[in-house]
Parts: C-alpha cells; structure tokens; sequence
C-alpha cells in the first residue's frame, strides 16, 4: 500500500473492526449487522400497521381521481368561456389579464412555478405548458366566481357550484398533504365530485349511467375488470345499494333466467311490472319447471322439506300469469319454463342495447340464492386491446350470459 494511502489496523481475531485497538486517527470498519436486526421493534410495521397504511393509500387514491377529474373539467370549463374573451387583447397572458388585481399574487406564483418546470423539465406534455395547466382547484374557482355574469349563461344556480367545490376542499386538503381520510368524507367527496360533473355538463357517454352511475374508478380500470362494475357478498347488500326500482325502474326490455326469480317478483310489485309493460317495456321471464328433477335435487342440496320450493316457484309464476292477464298486450309479457339444471339467475336490463345492466348469481350447493355472490354487469360491448397486433375485441361477461339466456329460451317451453 502507498505511503499517501490509508493504512487499516489489523483487528483481533475475536474482534473484528473493532474500534477498541484502533489507534488515534485510524478508521474502524464495522462488521456488516445482519439483515433481520437492521430494523428494530419500534421501526416495524406489523399487520394492523400495514392494513391501515393500505386502508388510508385507498381512499386516498379514489379521492384523488375524483379531485383529478373535477380539476380537469373545470380548467376546460374556465378556458371555454374566458379565452375568447381575454386572448384577443392579451394572447398568452390572457390567465393573468383574467385573474386581475384581486388574483395577482396566486397567478404569479403559478407562472413562477410554470418557469421551474419548464427549467427542469417537468412538462412532460406540450398541451400543460399554459398558465392554466398550474392553477389549482381554488384559484379556477376564484376565476369562475370572478367572471360569474361570463358563466351564467350555461350554469343555473352559481351557489350549487360553490357549494360542491366547498365540500371538496376538505378532501383536496387531506388528500395534498397526505393525511388520513375517513370513509364518511371520502363518500361526501365522490357525491360532491359526481354532483359538480353533472353541473358543468360532464356526463358520461355510457347510456346505463342513468340507471347505475359510472364511477370514476370503474371508468378508469374498467378493462381490468371485464364489464363487472360491483360485487356484493349477498343479495341483501345489492339492494341496499342498488335498489330494485333502480334495477328494473324504466326498463324498455327484461329479460330474466333462474329458479323462482326472487329478486323480481318478491321486489318488484305486480303493479309497478303492469305500469312497466304498459309503457313498452317487452319481458321474457324464464323459470325452472317446478315439476322438473332439477327441483327435487336443489331442494335436497338446501335441505329443504320435499316440494317446499316447487311450490315457491309456482307461486311466483301464478303472480306473474297474473301479471300478464292485466296487460292490454299480453305477447309482450312472456313466461316460460326450463327443465335442464339451474346453473345461474340472470336479471338482463336493456341486454339489446349499448345501454344494458345484468345482475348475475351462480347457484351454489347448501347456498340460498338470497346469501349467493352478486355480480352486476354493464352491458355496450366495451372494447379493448385483444394483443400487440392492434385488434380490438368485445370483453366482458355480459355478452355471454346473454347469449346463455338465449340459447335457453329457445329450447325452454312456454306457460300459458
């Protein structure tokens, strides 16, 4: 070794890089700890830890959407309106034109920041190098209420803009500074977020969005998921949160395949189907044939008393003759029976349609239909990437139990 170079002392066998011999000046090497102790007891996370971690980066997350979204719309909205105004007299600086003395001091810290990014490279998309790419939620709000009588001609009441924007920031605030955010503000947030889109005329292109709203996230990673926008554990929870005037309320076509289809008749009064079918609404009701082995063997799968839910099936399907015999148009209201095993019950909304809603439950052993999953399908054939060649083909489940209830219909009989 060179005599410039730094000279280590040779440690004792028993003590390596130990520091006790080590003379005055000299560097001391430690020996390398193992992995496990290199965190103690009170930096660990441990499973209540990490659940809450994980709890607290959810919510985050969908509210952020949701603030991202709102944010979006609303800097489309202030550029529709103001630019033709202020950008024939000022060009590019027509953001601070707009915001004027009042909007002095927030405007130049966002075209000090615009300048940063600019430096270090930051825009990453040509269309955000603008002034307005910076604002935040406030400062747009700021714009919008400054120029109120420029808006007015396309909003109705400028208190209900304010007033979701308010119920925002609680949640804009939460969200920017990392903080924990609880289920009832997150719920408050994504209410207020879906109210203030519908007001600045964001509504979505999907036609079933007037039945089952779209939610941000299922329209960001829908394709992910197929067409299934919900899960629920039982039927019970389905109808808390998507009631059974929401699922057949308005329908122009139901068509519906299971066992004694519950879900419908038991929830969906006799009058409301008259009014319903009289409105144009075309129904076709497949049951299972309540005289059929397929009954006698789900029976003893749920340890039901012989004929016990043959009887329940011809009971819904009397309700629903009668039903029928009210209607000026009885064609339009078909029953009819299947023999084969129930192997699902699907509820088909508009299934005809790009505007269509199925709920879906599979038939499980020793499982009553009201404690089977519930899945709830949007229909409109949404298209996605089929592989790197670049065709596109239909996914999703919704087509295919459509096509299950068809393939059954024909081959089913009808009750007369």
């Amino acid at each position: 070794m060179s005599s410039g170079g730094l000279e280590l002392p040779p440690g004792d066998s028993g003590h390596e890089g130990s520091s006790m011999d080590a003379p005055p000046g000299a560097v001391s090497l430690a020996r390398p700890m193992e992995m496990g102790s290199q965190i103690g007891p009170e930096l660990d996370w441990g499973p209540d830890a990490w659940s809450e971690v994980r709890t607290r980066a959810q919510r985050a997350g969908r509210a952020y959407i949701w603030l991202n979204l709102v944010e979006q719309r609303l800097r489309a909205v202030v550029a529709a309106v103001l630019r033709p105004i202020y950008e024939p007299v000022h060009g590019d600086d027509w953001v601070v034109a707009a915001a004027g003395p009042a909007g002095q001091e927030w405007v130049q810290r966002a075209v000090a920041v615009r300048e940063v990014s600019r430096r270090k490279g930051y825009l990453l998309d040509p269309a955000d190098d603008n002034i307005l790419s910076f604002l935040t939620l406030p400062q747009l709000r700021e714009l919008m209420v400054q120029h109120w009588p420029c808006f007015e001609p396309y909003f109705d009441d400028r208190r209900d803009v304010e007033l979701a924007l308010d119920e925002l920031e609680v949640t804009r605030n939460v969200v920017s500074r990392n903080r924990a955010l609880s289920g009832t503000v997150l719920a408050q947030a994504e209410r207020a977020s879906a109210r203030l889109l519908d007001i600045l005329g964001a509504g979505s292109d999907v036609p079933s969005a007037r039945r089952l709203p779209v939610d941000a996230v299922e329209d960001l990673v829908g394709d992910r998921y197929a067409d299934v926008v919900a899960v629920h554990s039982d039927r019970v929870r389905l109808l808390r949160q998507f009631p059974a005037e929401d699922i057949f309320g308005g329908a122009r076509r139901l068509d519906a395949i299971g066992i004694g289809l519950n879900l419908l008749v038991q929830n969906f009064s006799g009058r409301r189907l008259v009014r319903l079918a009289e409105s144009g609404c075309r129904v076709r009701l497949l049951f299972l044939n309540p005289a059929s082995s397929a009954v006698k063997r789900r029976e003893r799968e749920l340890g039901l008393k012989r004929s016990e839910l043959s009887r329940s099936v011809e009971m819904n399907i009397l309700h629903m003759r009668r039903v029928r015999a009210k209607l000026r148009d009885p064609g339009a209201f078909e029953i009819q029976v299947f023999d084969e095993t129930p192997r699902f019950t699907a509820y088909l909304v508009d299934g005809d349609g790009s505007d269509g809603i199925a709920v879906v439950q599979s038939y499980l052993r020793r499982t009553r239909g009201m404690e089977a999953p519930v899945l709830v399908l949007r229909g409109g054939g949404r298209v996605v990437k089929a592989g790197d060649t670049g065709e596109t083909g239909e996914s999703g489940l919704f087509t295919t139990y459509r096509e299950e209830f068809e393939a059954a219909w024909i081959d089913s009989r009808p009750v007369s």
